[in-house]
């Protein structure tokens, strides 16, 4: 094997992925910051926002199925999560878990492709966010000009005669501050946003539950257009895996292995903790909403707003879910805001890239150069692309990551049978491949043109491992 191959292909042993970085870092969450974390990063986008477009375009009132398969999928891959978060109590997620399983190489296609989640995650958040916030305010007769509150480019990239989205970056940026000062302050903000949202989810359920018309599910699964993918079980497939990124939350929550006072007990509990509870709440919010009004009518950035419009007699809840929307997108957008400096911290002190990446502030304890790095990004987006090409760039990035977890923790009870685990995926061989195969499943459901911004996104990401990645390794310098 020639040496290039043999470090493409190199490992890095389990022994080296150890918490000694953490005295950088404070270790100050628990269990609830933890669950908090799992869901304040899945429950927002996903659950305000994209379940609208998925039922308009893609899956009607199955809108339900294609969250259960999604679910499915999250599910078994949450379980993988656990026993590697248990085991390797360290940041970097997904790309440390490969790292340790599967080859450096493999491990930088992750790191990068996270990068990716995390970064469009915060920025697809925030264009729904901006979404309710002028929806809200049109209420009160204030117009924002419109070339300042819409994306200029649009699903197909083209221009829209927008200049930028001005709301969506500011709370990117307002957001990124928090991260930057503290990871205290900020699972201490999330889990009070986190308290509201949930609580404001469960009333509307309820209250809507009586609007309910079941006229509104038939067809359950409408007919196939002809374009592949809008309605029938093509369509419903699509969907769940459009709208499995706003299940991911539970990841975010590994990244913070390293300011987890006890993490081979804390981090399996709230990665499946938040994983359940935000399936159910999703479940029952769709149900209810594509009961209110046609599916037909929730094309839009505000879906929820307008099932509420369309029933007068639910006007006193209208402006306290729009307002529960917009706290639970802050969260979302905090929580990406706060796992991906975190992957760059780990792939910076592996030497995949620059030594200055990982560096932390000296009275914060927080990764303020991967803060700032992120949150720049993230705002760029942000301003500049649509709800619909951000979502389905996230999914698949997200999907193949989870497909290598499940793969890995095979790999791991292979090569590390007697390593003691604190927590141990039931069943693993049928739960790894299944989650495997659900994941690479859902991936297959994405346009092509979502494929080929994945080519072109790995290609840049490949070539910046070539010229920096692969000859910086700590891994090739042992």
């Amino acid at each position: 094997m020639s040496p290039m191959l043999r470090q493409l292909l190199a490992v890095r042993p389990v022994d080296t992925a150890d918490r000694t970085g953490a005295a950088r870092l404070k270790q100050v969450l628990g269990l609830w910051a933890l669950t908090a974390i799992g869901l304040g990063a899945t429950i927002g986008s996903g659950i305000f926002v994209l379940t609208g477009t998925v039922a308009a375009n893609y899956a009607g009132p199955a809108l339900t199925i294609s969250l259960l398969i999604a679910a499915f999928g999250g599910g078994l891959a949450a379980l993988c999560y656990a026993e590697f978060a248990a085991f390797l109590p360290v940041p970097g997620s997904a790309y440390s878990y490969t790292y340790a399983t599967l080859g450096e190489a493999l491990a930088w296609f992750i790191g990068w492709n996270l990068i990716l989640e995390y970064a469009l995650s915060a920025s697809a958040v925030a264009v729904g966010w901006s979404g309710y916030v002028v929806n809200i305010l049109s209420e009160y007769n204030i117009q924002l000009p419109g070339a300042l509150v819409n994306a200029p480019l649009d699903g197909h990239l083209h221009a829209t005669g927008a200049l930028i989205n001005l709301p969506a970056i500011l709370i990117t940026a307002a957001l990124s501050w928090v991260c930057y000062i503290g990871v205290r302050e900020s699972a201490g903000m999330n889990s009070i946003m986190v308290a509201l949202k949930v609580g404001i989810i469960v009333i509307f359920v309820v209250a809507g539950l009586k609007y309910v018309d079941t006229r509104n599910w038939s067809p359950y699964v409408p007919p196939n257009t002809g374009t592949f993918g809008h309605f029938g079980w093509s369509g419903v497939l699509k969907g769940a895996a459009i709208i499995f990124f706003s299940y991911v939350g539970f990841d975010t929550a590994t990244t913070t292995a390293l300011e987890t006072r006890n993490p081979q007990r804390d981090l399996p509990i709230g990665i499946i903790g938040a994983l359940v509870i935000s399936a159910v709440l999703y479940l029952a919010m769709s149900a209810v909403m594509t009961g209110m009004v046609s599916y037909q009518k929730l094309d839009v950035e505000a879906p929820v707003a307008v099932a509420l419009d369309a029933h007068g007699g639910l006007t006193w809840l209208s402006v306290l879910v729009k307002i529960g929307a917009i706290v639970g997108m802050t969260s979302v957008i905090l929580t990406s805001l706060l796992g991906q400096p975190r992957i760059l911290l780990s792939m910076a002190d592996d030497g995949l890239l620059p030594p200055a990446v990982s560096r932390c502030h000296p009275k914060f304890k927080t990764p303020h150069v991967a803060t700032v790095i992120t949150g720049i990004g993230a705002a760029l987006f942000a301003g500049l692309f649509p709800l619909d090409v951000l979502g389905e760039l996230i999914s698949i990035g997200i999907l193949l990551a989870f497909a290598v977890v499940c793969i890995g923790v095979l790999v791991l009870r292979h090569t590390r049978p007697d390593a003691p685990r604190p927590f141990r995926v039931p069943w693993a061989p049928v739960v790894c491949v299944l989650g495997t195969l659900t994941c690479l499943a859902m991936t297959l459901a994405l346009g092509i043109a979502t494929w080929i911004r994945l080519l072109v996104w790995t290609v840049v990401g490949f070539s910046i491992y070539a010229f920096y990645g692969f000859k910086h390794s700590r891994l090739h310098e042992r």
